[in-house]
This record gives structure tokens, C-alpha cells and sequence, in this order.
């Protein structure tokens, strides 16, 4: 069979409709069902862009000018917003991207899944800025002065910022403040290629319950910092709500952030959350999700599919600090977590008591080992939670979970390719069936989006 070729060339000038997004927040246009993917355009624009790249069955462009607007394109209130690239769509109206991130999923599921299932309209929360509870900035020396920011679309090259639209407000002065005395003491950033300097990175997590915020120095070695009382003292004037300064040691190469050793320099060094009424330990390494209004918006889906009675085991599987385990603790006879993550099951413990909370029970072990709890014993879990990383699930955990039989499985995604891949498998070889799905927006004005799966036997359909 004849290879087809592709119908535009690199350069060339092309005139596109925009007619969906893709789940990198990319325009999508087609040229003879050829598919073009333009940054920065909105379902509903004609644009005209140039090809600059090309592979076998797609191309990428960038547009040159909009022949014709979209009714949902908007002004983005960021000035860094063109650069930048911790957002990707921030060009479209907030009722637009929500609508647009439900036919993400559904395409998803359908198209990789080869599923056909209910896809609910996407959870948007009210006031979608400033909500992320943990910003990881990037430090670059440019000659007597540092560079703090988000890397740019495209780029390695960080476009220096004094305040991000997404961030939380408490995290924006953190970051301010932490540069301004840096630089006062002329303390250099690391520079990878020279090996020389010591700020790699700065982190600021803040807390919406107590209004701490915990600031953590990423350098690589365990050297104390230049000038570090100095430094302390001046963080600890500006910053009243700073509860802790903590250096992490982290000498790796690499994209990885944090290392694995921390020293407290001041104060300490976790900080406490609330979701539903618990109070959560949260320490520089935990995993806690960064939205807090939409993270009890996600809770509240799981505990509805979940429809507990008071009786049922619950297994939550990467369960990570604990935090849907103690969640749904009040609404079941039992909650088993796992988690391959040592330091993460140790937090769960103190949370679980420091909640009071005595029907869980928290293991540290691979999801795909599952079977080894209930080996002998026929309490079988009658709910089963998975909330895993990006990549999805082994397909070993997807057949133990078929061999265990619950009559509820639920399935927390942050990527709907794979979640579609897993409901694939799940719907042909465990012979389960998707009820429905709820996407919920925890990342607003981003291109990801988290979804919940309601999945049942099929035998009980």
C-alpha cells in the first residue's frame, strides 16, 4: 500500500478552523482529515499559521493571526501568560474549558477505550485563581541577579515572575520574599553545568485551614546555607505566616525536585491541612492535592460512589498520606490503605490518630501485591479505591482487583489516556462495566483534568 503524504508542507502558510483541543491544550484543525495541532487557539477560531513541524500523521503550527474569533476566546489577565508555561489555556473562558475538558475524557474513553458511558458535566469551581497550595520554582543566575519562575512554553529558559494567577497569594510572597533576601545576601543559584552556587530550587507550600506557609531550599549538598541566620532572620520578618524553613538536599541531576534528605533550619517542617473535617500532616515530600476547595469537590464524588453503609471494608489502593482513607473512615466498618511509599504510610498512621480515627489500617507494599491481605480470609473488600500516578495501572493490579470482586471500584485518574486504557481492560477482560464518569477540575486554566470512575461487576448491572 502506498505511504499517503502528508497534504502540507514545513513552512508552509496555512488557513485553519480550530475544531477541538487536544489533551495538551494544543488547537486542533484539519487539512483533507490531515491533523494539525496550533498552541493557543480556541475551538471556533480560523487562524492563519505556519507549519513548523512535521511527522506521519500529524503536524504542529503556530499561528501567525486569527482571520475570525471564537466566542470563547478570552483576554488572559496573566502578562506572563504568552511565555509561560505553567498554564496552557488560559486564553479560553472559564465555562469554555470545562466544557472542553468533559469532551477530553469522553473522547478518551471512547476513542482508547472503545467505551461508550455516561461522561458528567466537569465540577468548576467558583473562583478558579490563586488556589495552588505548592509552588516549585526553578533559580537561575543572571549576572548579580536571580531568576524565579515557571520554564517557558516550549523551553528550558525560566521567565522570571513576581506572581502567578494560580498560585495561592501566600505562596506568591513567599517566592517574592525568599528572592529578594537571597539576592540582599548574595546567595548565587546552582548552576548545573559549572557545579558551582547552591539555590536549585524554591518550594512554598502554604495551608488554606491555618495560613502557614513552610518554606523549603533545594540545594545540593548538605553545606550550610551562606549567611543562613542572616537569611532566616530576614524571611522570618517579612514572612509573618512562615512557620518553617527547611534546606532539602537534593545532589542528583535531573528533572527530579526534591532529594530525599531534609534539615529543618527553623520551625518545622510540615504544615496541617483540613479536607471534610480532618486535619492532615503534611510534610515536604507528602503527596496532597494542591487545590483544597476542589479536593473536597473530588472527596465528596468518591464517597458518593462509594455509597457506604457503615459495614464495608474499603481498600484504597496508592493511598498515598492517607488522607481518602480517613476520609470515608466515619461512613465504613474498615479502611485498608496501601502504599509503596514508606514515609507516606508513616504519615497516614499519625493522621489516622491524630484524628482519631481507629477502623484504619495502613500497609506499606505494592498495589499490585494486594492479594496477600486477604489471602485465608473471605472478608473481601466490598469497595476498592485506586488512585494511582500518571501512568495508570499494571495490568496485574487491574486482575487482582477482578479476583477480588468488589461490588464498587473506583477509579481516581489525573490522565484520561490511561484511565481509558484500564477501562478497556477492566470492560474485556474482568468483565466489568463503567457506569459513569465525573471529571473534576482540579488544575483550572491547565490542560489536566481529574476524573472519577464509577465501575461495577457486570453481573450487577
Amino acid at each position: 500500500m502506498q505511504k499517503r503524504k502528508p497534504p502540507v508542507s514545513k513552512n508552509q502558510q496555512v488557513e485553519l478552523k480550530i475544531e477541538g483541543l487536544s489533551h495538551e491544550g494544543a488547537g486542533v484543525g484539519r487539512i483533507n482529515n490531515f491533523t494539525v495541532f496550533v498552541p493557543d487557539t480556541v475551538p471556533g477560531d480560523v487562524v492563519s499559521a505556519r507549519i513548523i513541524s512535521l511527522q506521519k500523521n500529524h503536524a504542529r503550527a503556530l499561528y501567525q493571526s486569527i482571520m475570525q474569533h471564537s466566542p470563547d476566546r478570552v483576554s488572559p489577565p496573566c502578562k506572563y501568560y504568552p511565555r509561560c508555561g505553567g498554564c496552557q489555556i488560559q486564553h479560553i473562558s472559564y465555562d469554555a474549558q470545562l466544557r472542553y475538558k468533559q469532551q477530553l475524557v469522553k473522547d478518551a474513553v471512547e476513542r482508547i477505550g472503545g467505551i461508550t458511558t455516561h461522561i458528567l458535566p466537569t465540577l468548576g469551581m467558583e473562583y478558579p485563581w490563586y488556589y495552588r497550595n505548592k509552588a516549585q520554582v526553578p533559580v537561575r543566575q543572571k549576572g548579580n541577579t536571580l531568576n524565579v519562575g515557571f520554564y517557558e512554553k516550549r523551553s528550558h529558559n525560566i521567565v522570571d515572575l513576581d506572581n502567578c494567577f494560580i498560585q495561592h497569594s501566600a505562596n506568591n510572597r513567599a517566592i517574592a520574599k525568599t528572592r529578594s533576601a537571597l539576592q540582599e545576601l548574595l546567595i548565587p543559584a546552582y548552576d548545573e553545568k559549572n557545579k558551582s552556587g547552591v539555590i536549585r530550587h524554591i518550594m512554598a507550600r502554604s495551608s488554606l485551614a491555618t495560613t502557614e506557609v513552610v518554606l523549603v531550599l533545594v540545594t545540593p549538598n548538605s553545606s550550610p546555607l551562606p549567611h543562613q541566620e542572616s537569611l532566616i532572620r530576614k524571611l522570618r520578618r517579612h514572612l509573618k505566616e512562615l512557620s518553617g524553613i527547611v534546606q532539602n538536599i537534593n545532589p542528583a541531576e535531573g528533572n527530579v525536585i526534591l532529594g530525599n534528605r531534609n534539615k529543618i533550619l527553623w520551625g518545622k517542617a510540615h504544615l496541617t491541612e483540613s479536607i471534610g473535617g480532618y486535619s492532615f500532616k503534611i510534610s515536604p515530600k507528602s503527596f496532597f492535592q494542591v487545590n483544597p476547595p476542589q479536593t473536597e469537590s473530588l472527596y465528596s464524588v468518591i464517597s458518593n460512589y462509594a455509597n457506604l453503609k457503615g459495614t464495608e471494608t474499603v481498600l484504597d489502593l496508592y493511598c498515598g498520606m492517607g488522607a481518602i482513607s480517613i476520609y470515608l473512615s466515619n461512613k465504613a466498618g474498615k479502611v485498608i490503605g496501601v502504599e509503596s511509599v514508606n514515609s507516606a504510610v508513616e504519615d497516614a498512621r499519625i493522621n489516622a490518630a491524630q484524628n482519631n480515627v481507629e477502623n484504619t489500617e495502613f500497609h506499606v507494599g505494592k498495589a499490585e501485591d494486594i492479594l496477600n491481605l486477604f489471602e485465608g480470609n473471605n472478608s473481601n473488600p466490598e469497595v476498592v479505591i485506586v488512585d494511582p500516578p500518571r501512568k495508570g495501572c499494571e495490568q496485574k493490579l487491574l486482575q487482582n482487583i477482578g479476583r477480588l470482586q468488589p461490588s464498587r471500584f473506583i477509579y481516581v485518574s489525573c490522565n484520561p489516556a490511561t484511565l481509558a486504557r484500564d477501562l478497556n481492560y477492566l470492560t474485556q477482560e474482568e468483565d466489568f462495566l463503567v457506569q459513569e464518569i465525573q471529571p473534576v477540575d482540579m488544575f483550572p486554566h491547565t490542560s489536566h483534568i481529574e476524573c472519577v470512575a464509577k465501575i461495577i461487576p457486570r453481573r450487577d448491572s
